[in-house]
């Protein structure tokens, strides 16, 4: 497109920025969309005065508040990035990598995203995922597209009812929560990660989840109890919201675990980049989640990923960052009362000039210099003095290379265990990771719990221990908002980490919570013997207040025409609806569809800005008398005001 078609708005930019020097943002007549776009978010002072001292672009991009001009930035972005114009630059995107929808990345995407009734269920109108095609099943059945500046309401802190606490006595009304308590919450995560903002926000040390995986489509061994027929788009988007909500919860050293199958892992990862920083990425750690062979597939699909990060790897220290130690790996020992030890190398990464010299073994006379690229880890003075107390072996049998005896006592003193592999696997031959266990392993320990399955695919308890192993010290706070049969917080309990779960399907009271009771109780299963778990400790209770919520579940739970035409009159007389829908209109045309089709209208039209009473409502008489006192004071207590 030639520059003839420039809107004044362009051709005023386009004067800005080649008003500097040295080609800094044009070159060979065309824009250098990238370096404006970095300078622009860093607010780099030069071009910031001279977009606002033009008149065209003062007058498009500025506002006034409160006395204050207000520069418009991410508009001037935007139009930068979206444009049609702009095609003919050097790039039509900034220099940064991520997922688009209408040229536009997921971050600058005006809509959210929200799934309701249930993240991820079979759908309880009967449409089950084995009589819809992936076209009929209509998304918006369990996804609202909520444009952004109607989510304000939506996403306010929320009232909490039924809070209890759970300990070793039973359960008893609480009216106020601690900073050292465990919380579980029922209710929609996302609303649920939003009231936590305030008071946990840059606490969380670790977070594990292991939300609904993304499939291409349904397949015969998908199992799953939740339906899984999202969309990438609508699955990627489910999760962006969550995700960035939680970066926010994390402490400035806090790390996360995200569990996910093949199909949907490596478009994660590139959103996850997005939210967390591609630097930020740790590792993509490849588990075992079954030890037998499958035939169904062209490859037999064992293991699954966990995508790890920090919220800033910088400030992890890789000395704590280890597995705890395993005295089974110290499987020397010389029987001169220093116990036992392993050998580690005794070459190190890099080069340094006092670090190589030349090693004699004494047995061979051989003579030894470090590996190339590499030198030994001490100077020559502290490897003659390692040698003389005998903390030097060359090798098993006397005849090989240096290496360093590192003695179990002095290593546990120290506090370090190994550095993790990225492979964890159960076969019998693997040292390190053998104890992470299987699905399979994870599903017997829930019959010994509930005497059935009462969860599919649950995550072993050894796989948690681990990631808390490597991640967490005691008195650490955890987070699981796909809390599902309570996995997470039940490892968390035994090895004496403070925990906050959150699952807003019914089975949280059911499996989870009889979970924890069951722990508190001592049950011995999963890790218990591990970490020598006898019982004790507490956890609360709390769910979410509903408000619309509570019609959407009676639409879903119905079981003909002429209850939902109860339950319709019902909403028309108490209900907050989509302020976009002709109720006389639904009310004239719905009856003439199939049932399962009356059903999608009525969620549909429900205003999902209030699937909840927010916190801000409290003190309205109406909402108070709904509450009990310990209720209120629950909530006083929980947001500060108590």
């Amino acid at each position: 497109m030639s520059q003839a078609f420039e809107t004044a708005i362009q051709q005023a930019l386009r004067e800005v920025v080649e008003s500097f020097d040295e080609q800094q943002y044009v070159a060979e007549g065309l824009l250098k969309k990238d370096a404006i776009i970095v300078d622009l978010d860093n607010y780099k002072p030069e071009l910031v005065e001279k977009i606002l001292t033009n008149t065209i672009l003062n007058e498009a991009f500025t506002e006034d508040i409160a006395g204050a001009t207000i520069l418009k930035i991410n508009d001037i972005i935007q139009m930068l990035e979206v444009d049609e114009y702009w095609s003919n630059s050097y790039t039509r995107y900034t220099n940064k990598i991520g997922l688009s929808t209408n040229n536009r990345y997921l971050d600058e995407v005006t809509d959210v995203v929200l799934d309701f009734p249930y993240k991820d269920t079979i759908l309880k109108a009967g449409m089950s995922k084995e009589d819809v095609s992936r076209e009929d099943a209509e998304e918006s059945f369990l996804n609202e597209i909520v444009a952004r500046e109607e989510i304000d309401v939506l996403l306010d802190e929320k009232i909490f009812k039924n809070a209890k606490k759970y300990d070793k006595n039973g359960s008893s009304p609480v009216s106020e929560i601690k900073d050292t308590d465990n919380l579980i919450i029922k209710g929609n995560n996302l609303l649920a990660l939003h009231s936590l903002k305030k008071r946990f926000s840059g606490k969380i040390k670790t977070v594990f989840i292991d939300p609904p995986y993304y499939f291409l489509k349904t397949k015969p061994t998908d199992t799953f109890t939740y339906n899984s027929n999202f969309s990438l788009s609508s699955w990627l988007t489910f999760l962006k919201n969550r995700l960035s909500i939680a970066y926010q919860l994390l402490s400035y050293d806090g790390l996360l675990f995200l569990s996910m199958s093949d199909e949907g892992t490596h478009y994660l990862k590139v959103m996850m980049d997005e939210i967390f920083g591609i630097e930020n990425f740790i590792a993509d750690v490849t588990w075992e989640a079954r030890s037998s062979v499958s035939s169904d597939g062209l490859f037999s699909m064992n293991s699954n990923h966990i995508l790890v990060y920090a919220k800033n790897k910088d400030a992890i220290d890789k000395n704590d960052f280890r597995l705890a130690l395993d005295i089974e790996t110290f499987k020397y020992d010389d029987n001169d009362g220093r116990g036992p030890y392993r050998l580690e190398p005794f070459d190190a990464p890099n080069i340094r000039k006092n670090l190589q010299y030349e090693i004699t073994n004494p047995n061979t006379r051989d003579i030894y210099i470090p590996p190339k690229g590499r030198c030994w880890r001490t100077t020559k003075e502290n490897y003659e003095r390692w040698l003389a107390d005998n903390r030097i072996r060359f090798g098993v049998n006397g005849t090989s290379k240096p290496q360093l005896k590192a003695y179990y006592s002095e290593v546990k003193m120290a506090g370090k265990g190994k550095a993790s592999s990225s492979i964890w696997t159960i076969q019998p031959n693997s040292i390190t990771w053998r104890e992470t266990n299987t699905n399979t392993s994870a599903t017997k320990h829930q019959q010994e719990l509930f005497g059935e399955e009462v969860f599919t695919n649950p995550k072993p308890e050894e796989l948690i221990k681990r990631v808390l192993e490597l991640s967490t010290n005691e008195g650490d706070l955890v987070l699981d908002f796909f809390m599902g049969s309570g996995t997470t917080a039940a490892v968390a309990h035994k090895m004496n980490r403070q925990y906050i779960g959150i699952e807003q399907m019914d089975y949280i009271e059911t499996v989870a919570v009889e979970r924890l009771k069951k722990v508190i109780d001592g049950e011995q299963g999963g890790i218990s013997q591990d970490v020598a778990w006898s019982g004790g400790g507490s956890f609360i209770y709390a769910e979410l207040m509903d408000k619309n919520a509570t019609f959407i579940d009676a639409v879903l739970n119905s079981k003909h025409s002429d209850e939902l035409k109860a339950i319709f009159d019902d909403m028309k007389a108490t209900l907050d609806f989509d302020f976009r829908v002709d109720l006389q209109e639904v009310d004239q045309s719905i009856w003439d569809d199939d049932f399962e089709m009356q059903k999608k209208i009525l969620v549909k039209i429900i205003d999902k800005n209030q699937l909840y009473h927010n916190y801000s409502e409290i003190d309205d008489k109406t909402i108070k008398s709904q509450l009990s006192q310990s209720d209120y004071d629950f909530n006083k207590s929980f947001y500060g005001e108590k």
